[in-house]
């Protein structure tokens, strides 16, 4: 027999302490990852207050002469006048998308010094070789690394429709404009007339010009359209995100920016030939370089607003259901 005793009772066991576990005040990742940094959650009001000033203060140092020379060009071309609402535009995008800020974008975000660097590089190709569009585009591109560094990748994520928006700010190059323009100017020309023969003048084109009765009308460079795409195109973007529509609608609100573009632009042509024909010349020239840029973002936004109605007219979602809920549902209890 062994020397154990055989007791068949129970065994007391003397418990283990738990050992304590190491809480960390920074809660884990969604991912279940390592944490890493603080999230967006965490901050209190001062920090964002903080690095609003301490960007907008770098902004204004380090590209105050692009803002500069936007401004100017904002002033002085009708077709580039929507610029001024750009900008605030959108920070409106960013305010109505606030529901669905991240709370869990990790602090610091140190990709955006990698945006940051590429900006500067932008920035100085476009010094280096005189164009004046690429200092611009490098500003939203720090402005861009800027967010992602102080609030992280899901907050730049989040605030990526405003940056993008921003682009629409900037004029097109000089050397794109000379390219595009030539065809564009075609265009206008053909439907601008074929609208006045509608409306009943008699409107003749040769080349870009129009002979409307006794007066002649130059469809000129700075009337082709191409100018006033990027307003058009920013109503479309405007549409696109702030209507929770199908991904089909979209596409064919963007595939409809160059159609809506070369017709505001006729209508303004049209708009512009009628007024030398019953009012007077002076009257036409008015209008066609003081009004006729904003004018033309209301009218485009107006036909978006169209095709909005017309796409949700032309198919309506209903309630669908199968045979076996059918069935459920008419079988009494």
């Amino acid at each position: 027999m062994s020397r154990r005793s055989q007791s068949k009772g129970p065994r007391l066991v003397r418990p283990v302490a738990e050992q304590p576990r190491a809480v960390s005040s920074d809660p884990l990742p969604a991912d279940g990852g390592t944490p890493r940094g603080l999230a967006t959650a965490e901050l209190p009001r001062s920090y964002w207050i903080g690095a609003a000033v301490a960007v907008t203060a770098m902004l204004v140092w380090l590209y105050g002469p692009t803002i500069k020379g936007l401004v100017g060009t904002w002033n002085q071309e009708p077709d580039y006048s929507h610029g001024f609402l750009v900008p605030p535009f959108a920070a409106l995008l960013l305010w109505l998308r606030r529901d669905s800020f991240p709370a869990r974008s990790r602090i610091p975000g140190w990709g955006g010094v990698g945006l940051i660097a590429a900006g500067f590089l932008v920035r100085y190709a476009g010094e280096r070789f005189f164009l004046a569009p690429l200092s611009a585009w490098a500003m939203v591109l720090w402005l861009a690394g800027a967010c992602w560094l102080l609030a992280g990748r899901q907050v730049l994520v989040w605030a990526l429709p405003g940056f993008l928006f921003l682009l629409f700010m900037i004029p097109l190059p000089f050397r794109v404009e000379q390219i595009m323009s030539w065809h564009l100017q075609t265009v206008t020309t053909w439907i601008s007339t074929a609208m006045l023969e509608c409306l009943g003048q008699p409107a003749i084109a040769e080349g870009h010009t129009v002979y409307l009765g006794d007066h002649v009308l130059e469809i000129e460079q700075a009337c082709s359209g191409l100018r006033m795409f990027m307003g058009i195109a920013a109503v479309a973007f405007g549409f696109v995100v702030l209507h929770q529509r199908p991904w089909w609608e979209k596409l064919i609100l963007i595939a409809a920016v160059a159609p809506v573009a070369m017709l505001s632009n006729a209508i303004r042509v049209v708009v512009t030939g009628l007024l030398m024909q019953l009012v007077s010349t002076r009257a036409a020239a008015q209008f066609s370089h003081d009004a006729a840029g904003w004018g033309m973002i209301l009218v485009a936004a107006a036909l978006f607003g169209l095709l909005i109605l017309y796409l949700r007219k032309l198919i309506v979602a209903v309630d669908y259901e199968t045979g076996r809920q059918l069935l459920r549902r008419t079988t009494p209890r």
